[in-house]
């Protein structure tokens, strides 16, 4: 479907890709991995055609269509929410005008035997065609439907987008692109700004999607349950595994071995050639052997190695105060904003050594509990601090408080202490400051970068509550496991606003999940909790209550299963039963259309209209109540499928 040919890139003296070729086939999903800086986002880019490589191309049918996520996107701020996500669907809007203008100009005419009525009539046939072939009768629902599972409500369709965040603008182009429904999706970290119910609805979608997709992403759970093919970008080759993430893990560690035996093989061959040639240079009678040698070497292609990943580096954090057993205690805790309320009397606790996690759909209160904490709001209620606890806290603007006129490895030094000043450049090159970059002012550095450096400065921070916004969102995976075994090594509290699943399993053992102004504490980690939210999903929207009944009984007497497992198991329920569900939906509208169709010609054979043959009536009247009496015995075959799937 699309070839990326012997793609070379050149930045300055620099090599990015170095001879890149590789297929997209029409139903691949591709997660495409590698460092930070390898080169990932250039080469969506260059696909989407956005970039121009220095050589090489990428061919692809003139009718194939691209849906593009960049990460830094320009956004038009003068439209509502719906709006917004309308203008995915302009050619159905400019239909629906031209309908409703031919429509206008035909009640105004009288002349029906003309030609010109009759090309009018010929038009709108013609576009009320491409309107129902193209959707229009169900995109609005589509709109409304895409915009939910993105996280936003009802409520907000008709906000202007100004209104919104450059996360949630960002939401709306990801429907925008998810919509127009392209054979080929492009999607460069489209979770960084979603929430775990919007990541689980975009990951239904993409795996029941029939067009092909490339992503990039950090999130190892997201790319697992997505991809079944990864595509590593390694100094300046492509290295394609037709595995999901995780497989192609355990086959790259096969692959660097084997590069560093024929490494070693090739280094022992030079040093032996470079002996000889040293050895016999000044001798005439080994002047041929030598400079076959010399030659020998200069043809030689040399093999590269994979820069080693140091995530197994343990940073451990300095010693703190020991607090009290309760770390933080809420009591009644409400929270306006003039009118807009969004907290209602919430209790809450966190004791000392708890691994806590805030979840729940942006806009809940999540970050505004944490400010609380933090004594930065006013509130209602009480919240109480334990007995000498100190609190290191990461926000996304963390970044911004950095003072621009130090090197990085200046900001690290003035708040390291005792013994991990001694391996300050093994932390910054984990968290891909190495070499010359450490002494980059921090006035120069990026976004990225300058959150990962604050990163750094609070693991240095002898803190015994730390308290992470998002922390994630900018790191590798690399630097994400590094931050995690840091973070389950350390003796004091945490509470983590994350929505990423990877990184919060085997982290947190509980979660506060905010929503509807309240709390609620769900024990064990991130995957019993979505379990449980699955369950309950099930239960209050699709399952009657004897049917509940029966599940409980058996989730009562079955064996145990891991949080993860059952959530699995629970989501490909839950993908079942709503997949027969819109097939019912499908199918009971065709009967509805049909049996209005059959009425209608009922009363056309009841009193035919001159020029009506009445034999062609007839046989398309049979014809259509044998549709019907099909149509009625698959939805039947559709509710017993369902049934059947309740009962389990």
């Amino acid at each position: 479907m699309v070839s990326v040919n012997q793609l070379v890139v050149d930045f300055g003296g620099f090599r990015l890709f170095d001879d890149v070729t590789f297929l997209i086939n029409s139903r691949d999903r591709i997660g495409l991995v590698g460092r930070n800086g390898a080169g990932k986002s250039t080469l969506l880019k260059i696909i989407a055609g956005q970039m121009v490589p220095t050589s090489g191309n990428v061919s692809m049918p003139k009718e194939l269509t691209i849906g593009y996520l960049p990460q830094h996107i320009h956004y038009s701020d003068t439209r509502t929410v719906v709006d917004e996500a309308e203008t995915a669907f302009e050619e159905i809007i400019g239909l629906e005008a031209e309908i409703a203008r031919l429509n206008e100009e035909i009640s105004q005419r009288e002349d029906y035997e003309s030609e010109s009525y009759m090309d009018l009539i010929s038009r709108l046939t013609e576009c009320t065609e491409r309107y129902d072939m193209a959707g229009g009768h169900s995109y609005k629902r589509d709109v409304e439907l895409t915009l939910k599972g993105l996280g936003f409500k009802r409520e907000d369709f008709d906000r202007p987008t100004v209104e919104f965040s450059g996360g949630w603008r960002m939401r709306i182009e990801l429907a925008k692109i998810l919509l127009r429904k392209p054979d080929l999706f492009l999607l460069d970290e489209p979770t960084n700004h979603l929430d775990i119910e919007s990541i689980q609805w975009l990951e239904d979608y993409l795996k029941n999607y029939q067009g092909a997709l490339v992503l990039i992403s950090h999130d190892r759970a997201f790319l697992d349950n997505i991809t079944n093919r990864t595509v590593e970008i390694s100094l300046g080759k492509v290295y394609d595994y037709r595995v999901p993430y995780s497989r192609y893990v355990v086959l790259r560690a096969e692959r660097r071995e084997q590069q560093l035996a024929a490494y070693r093989n090739q280094q022992k061959l030079i040093d032996d050639t470079e002996a000889f040639i040293e050895r016999f240079r000044y001798k005439s009678s080994k002047a041929v052997q030598v400079q076959s040698r010399i030659k020998q070497l200069e043809k030689l292609d040399r093999i590269e190695v994979d820069e080693l990943d140091n995530s197994a580096l343990r940073i451990k954090f300095p010693k703190a105060p020991h607090s009290g057993a309760i770390t933080v205690k809420g009591t009644g805790v409400s929270k306006f904003y003039g009118s807009h309320h969004v907290l209602d009397d919430v209790n809450f606790a966190i004791a000392r050594g708890e691994k806590v996690a805030f979840v729940g759909k942006n806009g809940e209160g999540k970050t505004t509990m944490v400010r609380i904490i933090l004594n930065e709001l006013e509130h209602q209620g009480k919240v109480e601090l334990g007995h000498q606890v100190k609190i290191g806290y990461f926000a996304q603007n963390q970044a911004d408080k950095l003072d621009p006129s130090l090197t990085v490895l200046e900001s690290v030094d003035h708040v390291a202490v005792g013994d991990i000043r001694t391996r300050i450049r093994d932390l910054l090159g984990a968290f891909l400051f190495g070499g010359e970059a450490v002494d980059k002012k921090v006035a120069v550095l990026s976004g990225g970068e300058r959150t990962r450096l604050a990163m750094v400065m609070l693991l240095l921070e002898p803190v015994n509550f730390l308290i992470l916004d998002e922390p994630t969102n900018h790191l590798d995976m690399r630097s994400k496991d590094i931050l995690k075994q840091a973070l389950k090594d350390f003796e004091g509290t945490v509470l983590v606003v994350s929505h990423d699943r990877d990184f919060l399993d085997g982290l947190v053992n509980k979660m506060y999940e905010f929503g509807n102004k309240k709390i609620r504490e769900h024990l064990g980690g991130v995957y019993e909790f979505l379990a449980a939210k699955k369950m309950e999903s099930l239960s209050e929207l699709e399952l009657n209550p004897a049917v509940q009944a029966r599940r409980e009984e058996k989730k009562e007497s079955a064996e145990p299963v891991d949080g993860k497992q059952r959530f699995e198991e629970l989501r490909e329920y839950n993908r079942k039963v709503r997949r027969v569900a819109n097939k019912i939906e499908d199918k009971e509208k065709l009967i509805a259309k049909l049996e209005a169709r059959i009425a209608e010609m009922s009363q056309r054979l009841a009193e035919p209209a001159e020029g009506d043959d009445v034999a062609i009536l007839v046989k398309e009247y049979d014809k259509m109540n044998v549709e019907l009496e099909k149509a009625m015995q698959e939805w039947e075959a559709l509710q017993n499928e369902l049934s059947e799937l309740e009962g389990k």
